[in-house]
């Protein structure tokens, strides 16, 4: 499928960026190109790669001209930039809109301007039933992708949405390394408190799932395990031999007790593929009249997908997991041989 093809991934240079392009520079592609705006980060790669498949362009999401220009020529999209953060996206709700809302505009814009065969653009469980600015931006990228896929011709969009997916960027597990380290107090917020565990192997995966089987508008949920914070941290606490103690500081502003990767109303209408949640697009017009005299009886019957009713991992359940972390596997997997993946 990516035979000597030409792919972009907007914002390249974080942890999902990263993430994709080492696994794509295993395939027999033809052209890898990373776009953002860290001329930086695009620095530090390009010297620690010295790939000439790899090519570099600087340029924001926000600015239609610098997207359209650096996709010329492209075959596949990822669209990864984003504003991840919940503090700074409830500080600066504005901004997070100009660039996961707009910015994905562009890129879904500019992606079927330049005939792009598939763009796959990233959302988050905090897009569903969203509290805080971060969720309801991703929650309208996905309403702008669905909307744009109607008529996006030859190029397919669509989407896929992640639980949290660990040692990414400002996630919680390097917070917790480095305080068990630095012989500080762990700092949970609710005992029992749930997320989804993912890979970031994991999320290549999904990846590259919905780059080969999606039908436009399409949004793609892999089924993942969930841990609760506390058990999260007991894993760590006892892969690194630490006696830190735990210390809860109570649920932050924007946080929920725990995530859902799918509502009930896409749960009814969503196929299932294994691993995988399948939901196709609403592509009802806007005749909305049958609807006032005929509601959706089944939809009270099911229930959402989240990280309380999916598989709860336990303590070495999170272990094994958490060895799979190239940094832990290094730091401390000599003495959990029987916990390696194998």
């Amino acid at each position: 499928m990516f035979k000597n093809k030409t792919l972009l991934i907007t914002g390249g240079t974080g942890s999902f960026g990263n993430a994709v392009l080492k696994r794509f520079l295993k395939s027999d592609i033809g052209e890898i190109r990373i776009f953002s705006r860290d001329e930086k980060k695009q620095d530090d790669m390009r010297r620690k790669l010295l790939n000439n498949k790899v090519k570099f362009f600087i340029g924001d999401v926000r600015d239609y001209n610098s997207v359209h220009n650096a996709m010329r020529g492209v075959d596949f999209v990822y669209h990864a930039a984003a504003l991840k953060q919940v503090p700074s996206c409830e500080f600066f709700p504005l901004e997070a809109v100009k660039t996961n809302v707009i910015g994905a505009g562009n890129v879904v814009d500019a992606a079927v301007r330049n005939g792009v065969q598939r763009v796959v653009v990233l959302s988050t469980d905090k897009a569903v039933y969203p509290i805080n600015a971060m969720g309801m931006s991703k929650a309208m990228m996905e309403k702008v992708m669905v909307a744009k896929s109607r008529n996006s011709s030859g190029t397919v969009l669509c989407g896929t949405r992640y639980g949290n997916v660990m040692a990414s960027r400002g996630s919680v597990i390097p917070l917790f390394v480095s305080q068990i380290k630095e012989g500080k107090d762990i700092t949970i917020t609710d005992p029992n408190m749930t997320r989804f565990m993912m890979t970031l192997d994991d999320a290549v995966d999904l990846v590259l799932f919905a780059f080969e089987n999606a039908d436009s508008g399409d949004i793609f949920v892999q089924k993942a395990p969930a841990a609760t914070i506390e058990v999260l941290a007991k894993a760590l606490k006892r892969l690194y031999k630490a006696d830190n103690p735990i210390k809860i500081i109570g649920t932050r502003h924007g946080e929920k007790l725990y995530e859902s990767l799918v509502n009930r109303e896409d749960m009814l209408k969503s196929e299932d593929m294994g691993g995988y949640y399948r939901i196709p697009a609403d592509n009802r017009d806007l005749n909305y009249e049958r609807y006032f005299s005929q509601g959706e009886e089944d939809i009270s019957k099911v229930e959402d997908y989240h990280s309380h009713n999916t598989h709860r991992l336990d303590v070495e359940g999170t272990m094994k997991l958490l060895l799979k972390l190239d940094f832990i596997r290094e730091e401390v997997g000599a003495d959990f041989p029987e916990l390696l993946p194998k």
